[in-house]
């Protein structure tokens, strides 16, 4: 079944599942695992919708020929109003329809051959079911977009635990940013960078990944 948007209580959210619009390294901490440079503005790359696929209690599949996946858990915005060119603060405010936590998954293998060869990345990050989304929480359920957390326990152990107070892009001027230099549409998916502590899933692994305080979702990678 194709993903589409919705809310935690399954309330469907009627845009369109657009284009996952990614920041690399908006962690400093994890830029430094690595042991990549701290990017001095966002470094934005772009995977298609068609690679998304929803998080469900019963699973998500992994490729098993293509190296070490490693996962990376996001806090995701979902883009409900049109955003064009150097959009106000309150516009990007109420352009935003939900929060999620989110697995932008990566092929680390192939990643790394093709960035010593200077090539772009899709191969790694753009495959079928690169990118594991939950349902979201309202816009409206943090009046404080620098403090919120975000955590992912693989077989109950905690391996990441970050807060969006970390982000050297924090959540609206990372949304202006990306719109100063292409429009977002309803449905878009902003996924705003990974907290340190990365590293690769394996078949069987029990993962929880949650919002602090408003949403937890539990998952075996099949």
């Amino acid at each position: 079944m194709s993903y589409k948007h919705q809310y935690t209580d399954g309330t469907p959210i009627h845009f369109p599942l657009g284009k996952v619009v990614c920041v690399g390294r908006n962690y400093a901490e994890h830029a430094k695992e690595l042991n990549n440079p701290v990017p001095t503005e966002p470094l934005l790359f772009i995977k298609p919708g068609s690679c998304t696929v929803a998080l469900e209690a019963d699973g998500f599949a992994i490729p098993q020929d293509r190296g070490e996946v490693h996962y990376e858990a996001e806090i995701a915005v979902l883009i409900g109003k049109p955003l064009s060119r150097n959009p106000s603060v309150e516009e990007v405010r109420d352009a935003i329809s939900g929060f999620a936590p989110a697995l932008d998954l990566t092929l680390r293998d192939v990643q790394a051959r093709l960035k010593e060869k200077g090539l772009p990345w899709e191969l790694s990050k753009a495959f079928d079911g690169a990118y594991v989304l939950a349902p979201f929480v309202p816009g409206d359920s943090y009046s404080d977009l620098t403090d919120i957390g975000i955590r992912l326990s693989l077989d109950g152990e905690v391996r990441q635990d970050g807060n969006s107070r970390d982000m050297l892009n924090p959540i609206i001027p990372l949304i202006q940013h990306i719109s100063a230099h292409f429009s977002l549409q309803s449905g878009d998916v902003i996924s705003t960078g990974t907290p340190v502590g990365v590293g690769p899933l394996h078949s069987g692994q029990q993962v929880e990944i949650s919002l602090a305080g408003q949403a937890s979702f539990s998952s075996r990678v099949l």
